[in-house]
């Protein structure tokens, strides 16, 4: 069986540095995946991640064609929505590059009606990019970004629920979120954890209690403390300093 990563913890006095060299290591994340596979597959949540890849727009070297964006979690709602994790990251970032627009893979709304069909048919978009290619039990996400709320929770993972047992889907649907609005889909545990890089990015004060929950005391079982990809996976935290201020864990220096 194979043993799960340690976190690597990236302290930053402010969020710009922070952002920019968040930019850095998904180019270099991006370029060593186009090497290998000519593409590179993407999931990203939504709460103010997407406003932190921001420093990607104009970035050279970024190769936006090759990019397959998938969700780590959305909410079930119209893509047009202001709670819709789609539409924020198409405003904040994918509006403003040139990502083929067949490249982004948000949920189908129209099949709202029934959530686990809901979570079938985003589990079959995953099927038709990863499972043909790859034949593996999970998809294997070259970069997968997530934030984290106040109560440990990411992607749509929340603390002491049944999902957090699930092994076997790679995509489930929530009705009882604690958050609104109540009904999501997301990805589930297995499918994190087997990417080959995990990155999550917490900034604020308002973040520093539950950061030291999750890097210095795992054993309380945190959803986001649950995050950990198997070697030869990566998981790495972006924060800044106020974020971190209550962290023992060792920091390490950012570099590529």
């Amino acid at each position: 069986m194979s043993v799960p990563t340690q976190p690597i913890v990236y302290s930053f006095s402010d969020t710009s540095k922070l952002s920019d060299s968040l930019s850095d290591y998904i180019l270099k994340a991006q370029r060593e995946s186009i090497e290998k596979r000519g593409r590179f597959t993407v999931a990203i949540s939504g709460g103010s991640l997407p406003k932190t890849l921001t420093a990607l727009i104009g970035k050279s070297g970024v190769k936006w064609d090759k990019w397959h964006v998938f969700y780590a979690d959305e909410r079930v709602v119209p893509l047009d929505h202001e709670d819709s994790n789609h539409k924020l990251a198409r405003d904040t970032l994918f509006s403003k590059v040139p990502v083929p627009s067949e490249n982004l893979h948000p949920i189908d709304y129209a099949l709202q009606d029934d959530l686990e069909e809901l979570a079938d048919a985003y589990e079959k978009e995953l099927i038709r990019e990863f499972a043909q290619r790859d034949a593996a039990r999970f998809p294997v996400f070259d970069l997968v970004l997530l934030g984290v709320g106040p109560d440990g929770h990411t992607a749509s993972l929340f603390p002491a629920h049944a999902l957090l047992s699930e092994g076997d889907r790679w995509v489930a649907y929530v009705e009882d979120s604690p958050k609104p609005p109540p009904r999501r889909v997301t990805l589930t545990l297995p499918v994190i954890n087997h990417a080959a890089r995990v990155a999550f990015v917490a900034t604020g004060e308002g973040k520093a209690r539950i950061l030291h929950d999750i890097l210095d005391t795992p054993e309380l079982g945190l959803p986001a403390a649950r995050v950990r990809p198997a070697a030869p996976g990566h998981l790495v935290w972006f924060v800044d300093d106020a974020a971190s201020v209550d962290v023992e864990l060792a920091k390490s220096e950012f570099k590529l």
